[in-house]
């Protein structure tokens, strides 16, 4: 069943960018799944020798949702708290925010009353970023925290890091998330 899975997100029948997903009526389905991130434009320092690549997008990142069973969370949830959401939602725009933060003159920060970290008014330069580089694919799937560990680990997917220890990118990446959120914890809040 994996492999089915991975074949679907290294073959899809269509990548969708933002404004496509964020249309009215919405494609992505209201169901469990796994939804795998292709981008055009990344860093030049994340390895993507191994990747799977379509035209040019290289795969990633793979996500699920829910995340575990009993979660209310569908492949439509998780999509759009991506593509809408910020940092302290998504662990996708909290990495890809790390990496570009340079780039795009991002700064991850406490903000609100909780002093969740996010981008603050840079999480729609963000989106911004995302709606010109970054397609999603998804698979519908019952179960899909049964098979994500195996999915990751058959995949390289430089910007996954649960269950991806073994990517040559891992410690390097989990070093400038431990570093992006460990400056913005030392800001005032």
């Amino acid at each position: 069943m994996i492999q089915e899975v991975i074949n679907k997100l290294a073959s899809p029948s269509q990548l969708l960018r933002r404004s496509e997903v964020l249309t009215r009526p919405c494609p992505v389905p209201r169901e469990n799944g796994i939804y795998a991130w292709y981008f055009r434009t990344i860093p030049s320092t994340i390895p993507t020798d191994n990747c799977y690549d379509i035209g040019g997008l290289k795969l990633l990142y793979v996500g699920i949702a829910p995340a575990f069973e009993g979660s209310s969370a569908t492949l439509r949830s998780r999509i759009k708290m991506h593509l809408c959401g910020n940092a302290s939602g998504s662990t996708l725009r909290l990495t890809l925010g790390c990496l570009l933060s340079q780039h795009l003159g991002l700064k991850l920060q406490p903000t609100g009353p909780t002093a969740r970290l996010t981008y603050a008014g840079g999480e729609d330069v963000l989106s911004d970023w995302l709606q010109q580089n970054a397609f999603v694919c998804w698979v519908p799937y019952g179960q899909p925290w049964e098979i994500e560990s195996g999915i990751i680990r058959s995949l390289s997917l430089p910007l996954n890091l649960q269950h991806n220890e073994l990517h040559p990118f891992y410690r390097q990446l989990s070093v400038i998330r431990h570093n992006c959120r460990k400056e913005a914890k030392q800001l005032p809040k």
